[in-house]
């Protein structure tokens, strides 16, 4: 998500189902109390929170815990 992908792009990237993606997006939502009716902003609030939490290493990428 952080890196703007859809979910279709991220299930081929990680070889997983669409639905598999999706699911896990939305518990992403929901550990994060967004709303569905932040609609398409959710996605661009989850990246903004991740960010603020300081968890992205030198690389680029979050960390694994």
């Amino acid at each position: 998500m952080a890196r703007g992908r859809t979910n279709r792009e991220i299930a081929d990237a990680r070889v997983v189902s669409l639905g598999t993606v999706e699911k896990q997006v939305s518990a992403v939502f929901d550990k994060l109390g967004l709303d569905p009716a932040d609609g398409g902003h959710r996605r661009v609030l989850a990246v903004l929170t991740w960010l603020r939490s300081g968890r992205v290493s030198s690389t680029g990428h979050g960390s694994s815990g």
